[in-house]
């Protein structure tokens, strides 16, 4: 028997693990199969190239937990260890063997997926157990098992032992008093369905029944037979990790339902993401139907390390624009603390969040080129993806004329080029510049867009809650652009031509219209402004300036608080038709009781155009009406 110190270079590096290292207790499990997957790799890898004169076979991971002896037990049929391997591997704290093998094998083990990177991660046991015990035994048949054993002090015994006679490692972990939650099996199924369920070697926990097919000739009271059969609870074969040419729309929504179990809705589509230059990168992004969805608060995208589950914390990997995906991304390369848990700021972390960027950019290109028909359809539950790109990724946004739509009142799809193409000749002002009209509500604006469509003018519809911010970088990022939400103004405001306005009114009487007009109404939140229309349209329009509005609605969604526009008074113009037969009529009567009267009436038909008119004055507007109607 060996007895001696481990050799650490702090007095005790047991409170450091416990308080410091890793944070998370349950990351204990994760950390020791991680180490159990490696040990059975390393052996495939090595008999493959004919180094172990061994049969690999089909090994497994098995947890088992003894609740009676408090004791949880974590077995792998790998490489196993001999004692001047353990006293190397387990004593030398902070040696990572799966490094020192990765640096020997370089060129032959490069794809052969072992995961091992922190020397630290077996310690991890002794957050949750009072005593640690190792039994080994090396794939090499004429060394001895050896069982470690360590009480949670620099203190260890090492010593042959006849219990163990097959290859591989058992750890063997007796459970402090204030862990015992781990020899509860729903817990345990609990982290292995967290971190392990795409582990690339089967893990065994206990067993279920399974029943065998009866055979064809089978007689009509046959019992089919029942047997016991491992519970493996991985895939170790996710779909990340195979060629996207083994792949078929349905693996990849069998893929998605195992990722996210209560999503019942399927996605629209995926994006297969595989580069090993000049990092290493696998995965698959699916886009759910998120239409004005900006919640992100469940079925993240989830991160590993070589099919080890990490977190679903992917800032900084992901850019935050597509943050609203769901899937997976699998990196060896991506720098984390020891304990797996913040990702580290790195070089090659921005290279990943780029290539993911123009990954996804050119899949839309492709979707769109593809089947043109389709995509407009998806359209309404992608926009806010695409949108919050082109907002927040220059680079992203640079491509983004080749597949951002411009929906249309009418239900028709533009790209750019096309909706310029389609309203340049209509909607090219005085000054030269392009106007585009939208929407952000159909219904609520319906009346402004028949104005406009009346003249023969395209309104599109942009009604997520970043359309503000979208307009913003339109505008900055295009010559002679402009953008104006339909109510923003009279219609003939909006697209200024040069074309001279006939008035039936001489300056005096405008005055006089003016006055009378905001005598009755009194209320400052609305400026009255004459315009000379034509006789047919509305006599009163209620309009919002649109830099007041676009600011209002900027803050609302982030942005835009400079202006301080939380706090700025509510403010609308009152556009008064002056050439309307009832501007005539506001003239021609006498009586000022009456004429205020018709005055206040025509302004809550124009707030009950812009949805302005409510509560407690919407009720007395229905009860006029009423009387009115008994008269």
């Amino acid at each position: 028997m060996t007895k001696g110190n481990i050799n650490v270079s702090v007095e005790n590096i047991f409170p450091l693990i416990k308080k410091f290292l890793y944070s998370d207790h349950e990351i204990f499990l994760r950390e020791l199969i991680s180490n159990a997957t490696d040990a059975t790799l390393k052996l495939k890898h090595l008999t493959n190239i004919g180094e172990a004169k061994v049969d690999f076979g089909n090994p497994k991971i098995e947890v088992k937990i003894d609740k009676e002896n408090k004791k949880l037990h974590i077995i792998d049929q790998g490489l196993g260890m001999t004692a001047d391997e353990v006293e190397k591997y387990i004593n030398q704290v902070a040696f990572s063997g799966a490094e020192e093998f990765l640096d020997k094998y370089k060129d032959s083990a490069k794809d052969s997926g072992i995961i091992g990177h922190f020397g630290l991660g077996f310690y991890s046991a002794f957050m949750v157990a009072e005593k640690v015990e190792i039994l080994t035994k090396s794939y090499r048949d004429e060394n001895p098992a050896v069982r470690w054993i360590c009480d949670g002090s620099p203190e260890f015994t090492l010593e042959e032992t006849t219990d163990k006679t097959d290859r591989g490692t058992e750890i063997i972990l007796h459970i402090a008093e204030d862990s015992t939650e781990f020899l509860e099996e729903s817990r345990i199924r609990e982290l292995l369905t967290k971190y392990n369920k795409f582990m690339p070697v089967p893990i065994k926990f206990g067993t279920k029944t399974e029943t065998l097919p009866l055979p064809e000739d089978a007689a009509e009271d046959a019992v089919a037979e029942k047997i016991e059969v491992d519970n493996i609870v991985n895939n170790p074969t996710p779909a990340w990790t195979k060629s996207p040419s083994e792949l078929n729309d349905e693996d990849y929504k069998a893929f998605y339902h195992e990722l996210y179990p209560m999503q019942f809705e399927e996605p629209l589509f995926n994006i297969h993401l595989n580069v090993d230059y000049p990092f290493n990168l696998t995965g698959i992004l699916y886009f759910p139907k998120l239409a004005n969805n900006l919640n992100i608060e469940k079925d993240k995208i989830q991160l590993y390390q070589n099919q080890v589950y990490v977190t679903d914390e992917v800032k900084g990997i992901v850019p935050d624009f597509l943050m609203l995906l769901r899937g997976v991304i699998d990196s060896p390369d991506i720098p984390l603390n020891v304990s797996r848990s913040y990702l580290q700021a790195d070089g090659a972390v921005k290279k990943i969040s780029s290539y993911i960027t123009k990954k996804v950019a050119d899949k839309m290109v492709s979707l769109i080129n593809e089947n043109r028909e389709d995509y407009n359809k998806k359209w309404n539950d992608i926009k806010i993806v695409i949108e919050y790109g082109m907002i927040s990724e220059d680079k992203f946004f640079e491509k983004s004329d080749k597949f951002a739509l411009y929906p249309t009142t009418d239900g028709n799809y533009f790209l750019w080029s096309e909706l310029e193409e389609k309203i340049k000749l209509s909607q090219t002002d005085k000054d030269g510049n392009l106007v585009v009209l939208y929407a952000t509500n159909a219904d609520e604006q319906h009346s402004y867009i028949q104005s406009a469509k009346d003249k023969g003018y395209e309104v599109i519809l942009l009604d997520s809650p970043i359309v503000p911010h979208l307009i913003q970088k339109l505008e900055s990022s295009k010559e002679k652009i402009s953008f104006a939400r339909v109510d923003a103004d009279h219609i003939n405001n909006l697209i200024k031509k040069d074309e001279p306005a006939i008035s039936k009114l001489n300056e005096t009487e405008k005055e006089t219209l003016k006055k009378n007009v905001e005598e009755s109404i009194n209320d400052k939140k609305f400026t009255v402004q004459l315009e000379d229309l034509d006789s047919t349209d509305a006599p009163f329009t209620i309009t919002q300036p649109e830099f007041i509005r676009r600011m209002k609605d900027m803050q609302a969604t982030g942005g835009g608080g400079m202006f301080g526009m939380g706090g700025f008074p509510e403010m609308y113009n009152l556009v008064v038709n002056s050439n309307s037969e009832f501007a005539s009529k506001i003239l021609a009567n006498d009586n000022a009781e009456e004429k205020s009267t018709q005055i206040k009436y025509a302004l809550d038909l124009a707030k009950l155009s812009q949805n302005l008119l409510k509560g407690k004055d919407l009720t007395d507007f229905i009860q006029r009406s009423y009387q009115q109607l008994g008269k």
